[in-house]
């Protein structure tokens, strides 16, 4: 199978295009890839590193404070739609796959202006301004939540879960001692890659009241927050780092998670069955992340507070009530397993298979 890939802004766009790439990789070794990103975001120095070939070109999103400065998004879109379209008159793919990001707009495109089957995957349960556009352009249309359905052409439409997810089940788990912790019950932090530096410093203050308590915090702060928070006096039931490299390997040894609301990251909480107390990031694109966290909790899958709401001792009791109550943390895990799609990667591909040979 030959196929373009393209994917860019965020690792809620890359990783999942990734996952899909190690699908089809693993059903047809000698499939060849070519993935089209953009020439300053994440996707150029990540994807490089996994060896696939990798095309760069210069395009940006539009500027919805700075209206002037669309006139140069204007003429670099307009650029990018002839470099793609060459791009992809070369490589005569089999398949091309958007997973998200205003790149794909031109790869999608003009790939389906030239012929060739597109699929498009949506990661957020509200999909963003380049998905819903690309709609008209895509032959079928990946979903992660059921009701994202409502936004696009029901009969393109296949539910297929976040290509994550499986990943995520396939992970073999670390061990706790990797990050010096003990067999007692383990609350898992997470902010994000970078961090959040409002929710780290409400955090700062909160994890005092921590001492004592019969189970273990791993408190991933992020990058940008870690040199700072290092230097704090916690309890030693909390363990502070930077980054984990493949989270899911200690999340499958976690019993609850705290933390913001990615498409990706709710995807493996759903996969692996962790109750959660989720604080959507309120500085995202159409509340997106508030509206991913909606959906479980609507399901009664997991708890949310939002950050305009984090004041006092409010973390700690959410979380001394959840450990406290057994029937609760079962209820959440009985309720995600409703909502899991354990196989997704193997539903893309083979939906993508289909497509394919659709005549």
């Amino acid at each position: 199978m030959k196929v373009i890939i393209s994917a860019g802004g965020t690792g809620g766009h890359i990783y999942p295009a990734l996952a899909i790439i190690n699908k089809i990789k693993k059903q047809e070794p000698d499939s060849e890839f070519l993935y089209i990103g953009t020439h300053d975001r994440m996707e150029k120095d990540i994807v490089p590193k996994y060896n696939i070939p990798f095309k760069q070109i210069e395009i940006y999103g539009f500027n919805r404070k700075k209206i002037f400065k669309n006139f140069k998004t204007l003429n670099s879109l307009i650029k990018a739609n002839k470099e793609v379209k060459k791009i992809i008159k070369e490589f005569n793919p089999d398949i091309v796959i958007g997973v998200g990001g205003y790149v794909t707009v031109p790869v999608i495109k003009q790939a389906k202006k030239l012929g060739y089957k597109t699929f498009i995957h949506e990661q957020n349960s509200v999909p963003g301004k380049a998905n819903t556009y690309l709609s008209n352009y895509a032959d079928m249309i990946g979903i992660s939540f059921p009701s994202s359905k409502q936004y696009f052409p029901k009969n393109k439409v296949v539910l297929t879960g976040n290509p994550c997810s499986e990943d995520a089940i396939n992970t073999i788990p670390c061990e706790k001692k990797e990050f010096n912790l003990s067999d007692k019950p383990l609350v898992l932090f997470v902010m994000g890659s970078l961090g959040a530096s409002k929710v780290n410093d409400f955090l700062i203050k909160t994890m005092s009241l921590f001492n004592n308590k019969e189970y273990e915090i791993l408190y991933v702060t992020g990058r940008n927050d870690y040199d700072k928070i290092k230097q704090l006096n916690f309890p030693k039931n909390v363990k502070v780092v930077p980054y984990v490299d493949k989270m899911t390997r200690i999340m499958k040894k976690t019993d609850i998670m705290v933390t913001r609301a990615g498409a990706s990251t709710l995807s493996e909480i759903i996969a692996l069955k962790i109750p959660s107390i989720i604080i959507p990031s309120p500085y995202v694109t159409n509340n997106h992340q508030y509206k991913n966290a909606l959906d479980l909790v609507k399901a009664e899958a997991a708890l949310m507070i939002e950050e305009k709401d984090l004041k006092g001792d409010i973390i700690v009791r959410t979380l001394d009530k959840l450990l406290k109550d057994k029937k609760i943390l079962e209820t959440m895990k009985q309720n995600l397993a409703k909502l899991q799609v354990s196989d997704s990667a193997t539903i893309i591909y083979d939906n993508i298979k289909k497509l394919i040979d659709r005549k």
